[in-house]
């Protein structure tokens, strides 16, 4: 099958962030199988979706993983012009729903498993395609602390994110929290009746805001854009009425850090501001809902080296975006992120590839099976 072809059975599959995979995930399995590779199925924690991991050559020589998401955003906002589950061909543009994010990258991989299942590998290709990449990077962990039982410690791991076809050595790291304070609704004529939860959230809200602004003032990686550190305030929800005492507020917290910061600590100051609200009679609900770290591959590793002559392109040193690279660094791979399309495409309505970029990244897959073998 041809790299468009395939992506348009990729993107046919509605594989939506936090829904079940099953179908594409058989779809892709049956079509490795069918070429040799052998393939495992890792259902995740969820009972309704999973990771598939693949390998071509042998297993037990350390090799090169190619990793990438089947998962897409929901593409339920206005702005389509066609079907967002039907891939649509005008001229050199495939668009459709992941065409970019990142079902370009995985067509490109697959269209390029029949020539590595026929060449003479020395060192195998291993294929990670992860579930819920959109919602934090929540299934690769439960393949990459599976992967001793599956291969010899790869030694490197390939992340397709749109980029280009440029490899990218570093991304910030993201942590993401969601806090729920509840108190006690009354008339609003009677404050002294009842524990107003909006005004309780503004000491975690004002913690924030001053966190976010110690952050501007370093440490300093200068690499990203900005090169700091950085904590927002994302989504604020409460209140029913202007004259009911709000129970209930939400808030969620994102905060993105430069290498060798863990993101979880910087939200620390806020959940510690949050637990003091428990004292004065307010339930204290936080919730962490996604963390990865940063990515931080050196200039002068053997994987960049190895990109630059696979893709004949310059380096770039870092995106502010983030990726499940980081992950596969934190288990002791190298990573780095290098595939077809561009990030100011995706997510939005009428997403799109380039059929030149689909071929493209497939030339540089091919090419990588040839200096395994």
């Amino acid at each position: 099958m041809q790299a468009i072809e395939i992506l348009e059975r990729l993107i046919g599959f509605p594989s939506v962030v936090g829904t079940p995979n099953g179908e594409i995930v058989a779809w892709i399995r049956h079509y490795l199988q069918s070429h040799g590779a052998i393939v495992t199925e890792l259902p995740g924690p969820e009972g309704d979706r999973s990771n598939l991991f693949a390998t071509i050559g042998p297993k037990e020589t350390p090799g090169y993983i190619l990793s990438g998401h089947m998962d897409v955003v929901p593409a339920a906002e206005g702005g389509w012009t066609s079907d967002p589950f039907r891939l649509r061909a005008e001229a050199d543009r495939l668009y459709g729903r992941g065409a970019t994010d990142m079902k370009g990258f995985l067509a490109a991989v697959l269209a390029a498993v029949p020539v590595l299942a026929e060449t003479p590998l020395r060192r195998p290709i291993h294929l990670a395609f992860s579930y819920d990449e959109e919602a934090g990077c929540r299934g690769v962990p439960h393949m990459i602390a599976r992967l001793p039982e599956f291969c010899a410690t790869p030694l490197g791991a390939i992340i397709g994110e749109p980029s280009g076809m440029r490899a990218i050595r570093a991304h910030k790291g993201k942590a993401a929290a969601r806090l729920t304070v509840k108190g006690w609704s009354g008339h609003s004529s009677r404050p002294d009746q009842g524990l107003n939860a909006i005004h309780a959230i503004t000491d975690v809200l004002a913690c924030a805001r001053a966190e976010a602004e110690r952050l501007t003032r370093g440490p300093f990686e200068h690499v990203f854009e900005p090169p700091y550190s950085s904590l927002q305030v994302g989504t604020l929800k409460g209140g029913q009425a202007v004259n009911i005492i709000p129970d209930t507020c939400e808030a969620e917290f994102e905060a993105r850090a430069i290498s060798g910061v863990d993101p979880i600590t910087l939200l620390a100051p806020l959940r510690a501001a949050a637990e003091a609200l428990s004292p004065l009679g307010f339930q204290v609900e936080w919730h962490e809902l996604s963390a990865y770290p940063a990515l931080s591959l050196a200039a002068d590793a053997p994987l960049a080296a190895l990109l630059g002559e696979l893709t004949g392109l310059e380096l770039l040193a870092a995106v502010s975006y983030g990726t499940e690279a980081g992950l596969f660094q934190r288990a002791g791979i190298d990573a780095i992120i290098c595939g077809p399309g561009d990030i100011g495409r995706a997510h939005k309505p009428d997403e799109f590839i380039l059929a030149g970029e689909l071929l493209a990244c497939q030339a540089m897959i091919e090419a990588l099976g040839r200096r395994c073998a």
